[in-house]
């Protein structure tokens, strides 16, 4: 199974490394030097890592035959695809691969039909299951312990515990307002 591990953004530097957008949770293993990645478009690849470094927060690489700056420029937007075993799980316990979220079913705790898992965004606050509903519609789900409560990959379906308004229009407002309202026309009353 390939999976896309990185997106490769410009060109650092005149001596062909090339900034990446990781989209893997294990680039020590996925974007190690030696590794060989598909491409896509395919004509830029296959590419082999020669090197990888931090610097300032950021993965630069440089691949092997790209030894300038031209040529790491042509790279740019190239998505870095490594094969991958599809029986293999990650590391941690409550890890998951896109590829295993995708198309599950979401349910309520109490088995209502929410939709599937079409699309998994990584945004750098937390990732979002997009989820198509029944109706065609969309609803996001943030992918975090207290909303997704269960995930079942034998049953394929995650369980979710939405908070009012997530996924339907019935969001509870509470006002102190409200209450401080009604304590006005109780002292009110009184005189």
């Amino acid at each position: 199974m390939q999976l896309v591990v990185a997106r490769v953004g410009r060109a650092h530097g005149i001596k062909g490394e090339v900034t990446v957008e990781v989209r893997t949770d294990e680039p020590e293993l996925r974007l190690a030097p030696g590794a060989v990645l598909a491409t896509d478009p395919a004509a830029a690849g296959p590419l082999t890592i020669e090197t990888g470094r931090v610097h300032s927060g950021r993965l630069l690489l440089r691949f092997e035959g790209v030894k300038d700056r031209n040529g790491a420029e042509a790279l740019r937007n190239t998505l870095l695809i490594a094969e991958i075993d599809p029986e293999q799980l990650p590391e941690e316990e409550d890890e998951y691969y896109d590829h295993q979220l995708i198309d599950l079913d979401v349910v309520t705790e109490d088995g209502t039909e929410v939709g599937r898992i079409t699309e998994i965004s990584h945004l750098p606050s937390q990732d979002l299951f997009i989820v198509e509903r029944p109706d065609g519609t969309e609803a996001m789900i943030p992918f975090v312990s207290e909303i997704v409560v269960e995930i079942d990959l034998e049953e394929q379906r995650a369980v979710i515990a939405p908070p009012p308004g997530l996924i339907d229009d019935r969001a509870e407002i509470d006002s102190t307002r409200d209450d401080a309202a009604a304590g006005d026309d109780a002292a009110g009353d009184e005189s």
